[in-house]
């Protein structure tokens, strides 16, 4: 699942508001970013990925992944050449990672200090 684009941050409570319906009672969003139509949210309690599909993006796939499933995760910053960063994720169960691409828009480092914050709880 790698995307490509202009990555950049959301404000946590637009996305709260926005995403409200997919959140449980009392859930928080804490981070949250946009990558071309794709969001990934950051909440107290899971990850959100949310995938739109096709031309119009009209049909969208909810990927709700609890903190305690995911067994190791992984970063690749830009280079020179290679201008996108990585995260992979991967989930217990599973043998292949869950993969996102950010731009520059979007600092990888506070990615991967978000994800070490609820998964190591």
């Amino acid at each position: 699942m790698a995307l490509f684009g202009n990555a950049h941050t959301i404000d946590p409570a637009n996305a709260q508001q926005e995403y409200g319906r997919l959140l449980g009672r009392n859930e928080q969003v804490h981070a949250a970013f946009l990558l071309i139509r794709d969001t990934i949210l950051f909440t107290d309690r899971r990850l959100i990925l949310i995938d739109k599909q096709g031309v119009t993006g009209r049909k969208v796939e909810y990927h709700s992944v609890p903190y305690r499933s995911i067994t190791h995760f992984a970063v690749e910053t830009a280079g020179t050449f290679d201008l996108d960063a990585e995260l992979k994720i991967w989930i217990s169960g599973t043998r292949d990672p869950l993969m996102k691409t950010f731009t520059k828009g979007v600092d990888i480092y506070e990615v991967q200090a978000l994800l070490t914050e609820f998964v190591v709880r």
